[in-house]
């Protein structure tokens, strides 16, 4: 049976200073993940993926909520201003739209408050506009550290007419675990999806908006006319579409709604990633569609960063290419700073498409089979060894501290990518471009030109003699 689940969304509100960065950090250095290092993989500060304990979700740090700008009326009676011009961005009682936006796309809300300060003015509209979100909150009260404190300071909060208050101090780790133990307990897992064939390939089609990826989808059902079914999707909103090809079956996971149309504001880009990492999480392979009319963007070099992150395989596609037909000199330039903005995922196929015509999308299906099998793949110990043995006595590494570093042996632990760890004496002896050369020579003597790997350096333990 295969999952199609993601991990919940866990928004993290709060007014400025209240300490939400202290908590961010706090928690997200509990996770566990795998060691490697990739260039050129940008690591956004406002999302991380959680564990805690055996739950895992993905932590949104938000903007600081802060006071709306006012102007008097009479009688010297502040109130909010008006919209004067129809890019105004319509504020929720207090809250930046960059925050409601996280508020609407989160699962779970953590407002934080400050313990130390007391109960400010803001905090009044912010819960209440929390609670008609309809969302489930909780109430942490940070900057307390003692039993002593959470008598003295806390008993206030429940003017905000909240129920429960969650006490902590994210500096010093105070109440943590019972606040996560809590939280952990409100985390509404999907249920296991339908039955799917075997091998079915999961596909998210990833972009800014108006780039093209409903467009995408509706070509490829549209072509195939072979839908097996519709399968509702656990991002809101979206359905997840199971199509059948050539004997093959795929699961097209529906990124509509990556961010609203219309005039925004800069910072809100930062949220425009929720429901990417969403389907980041959920799919096998991700189809990253880029404008030719207007070339990639730092945002989607992020996107594809935490991608490379969550180690899953990668299409380019330089949608619109009909708009440049016939252009040399722009083909050119947007290939080149395609090239040269997705560097650090080089094997990833770059293709180029029109959506809207049907150009070019009768060869994707064919390269995602080529990059899902070379995702997909298993190697025997013997011949990862090979490899090994091979690169080490082409190209000895440098001593460390005066030492030589062995290389003893290396196997494979898994695929979906393809995950080698190699045990040596010093791991951390192993110069960054040495390891990179190990990394390329599995690339090159395994075959794996269009996929994504992993290389784990992983110390032997050394025998003990008494």
């Amino acid at each position: 049976m295969m999952k199609t689940d993601r991990l919940p969304l866990i928004a993290l509100v709060g007014r400025p200073n209240v300490g939400k960065s202290s908590l961010f950090n706090r928690l997200t250095r509990k996770k566990n993940a795998i060691v490697d290092s990739t260039p050129g993989v940008t690591r956004d500060r406002h999302y991380a993926k959680v564990q805690w304990h055996e739950h895992t979700f993905i932590l949104i740090d938000t903007g600081g909520i802060e006071p709306l700008p006012t102007q008097k009326g009479e009688g010297g009676k502040a109130f909010p201003k008006e919209a004067d011009t129809e890019d105004r961005i319509t504020v929720v009682d207090g809250i930046q739209e960059q925050t409601w936006h996280a508020i609407k796309e989160a699962d779970i809300i953590l407002c934080l408050l400050d313990g130390r300060a007391g109960v400010a003015g803001e905090d009044y509209r912010v819960a209440e506009a929390l609670r008609k979100s309809g969302k489930s909150v909780f109430f942490v009260v940070n900057k307390v550290d003692s039993p002593a404190l959470e008598d003295q300071l806390v008993p206030q909060f429940y003017e905000l007419g909240v129920d429960t208050l969650w006490p902590i101090s994210a500096s010093h780790g105070y109440g943590i675990s019972t606040f996560m133990d809590a939280l952990a307990e409100q985390m509404v897992f999907p249920e296991e999806a339908p039955d799917m064939p075997e091998g079915t390939v999961a596909i998210a089609c990833i972009g800014r908006p108006n780039v093209g990826k409903s467009s995408l989808v509706n070509k490829l059902l549209g072509e195939t006319r072979m839908i097996v079914s519709d399968v509702p999707g656990t991002t809101r909103d979206s359905v997840d579409s199971l199509l059948e090809r050539d004997g093959r079956s795929y699961l097209l996971i529906d990124t509509a709604g990556l961010r609203r149309r219309g005039k925004i504001q800069e910072k809100l880009e930062k949220f425009s990633v929720m429901r990417a990492i969403s389907a980041l999480e959920r799919c096998d392979l991700a189809l990253f569609l880029v404008d030719a009319g207007e070339g990639i963007t730092e945002q989607d070099t992020k996107i594809i960063g935490y991608a490379i992150e969550r180690g899953r395989a990668c299409l380019v596609l330089i949608n619109k290419w009909d708009l440049v037909r016939g252009d040399k000199r722009k083909q050119k330039w947007i290939m080149d700073e395609v090239a040269m903005a997705t560097n650090f995922i080089g094997y990833a196929p770059t293709l180029t498409i029109s959506a809207l015509t049907g150009a070019g999308t009768k060869k994707l299906f064919p390269v995602i089979n080529e990059v899902y099998e070379q995702f997909s793949l298993q190697f025997t110990t013997n011949r990862i060894n090979r490899v090994l043995q091979k690169a080490v006595e082409g190209h000895t590494p440098s001593l460390h501290q005066g030492r030589r570093i062995k290389f003893y042996y290396a196997t494979q632990v898994s695929t979906k990518p393809p995950t080698f760890i190699i045990f040596v004496n010093y791991p951390k002896g192993v110069h960054f471009s040495y390891y990179r050369f190990l990394v390329n020579s599995f690339r090159d003597g395994l075959g794996l030109d269009k996929a994504p790997l992993r290389v784990v350096l992983k110390e032997r333990m050394r025998k003990k003699y008494g």
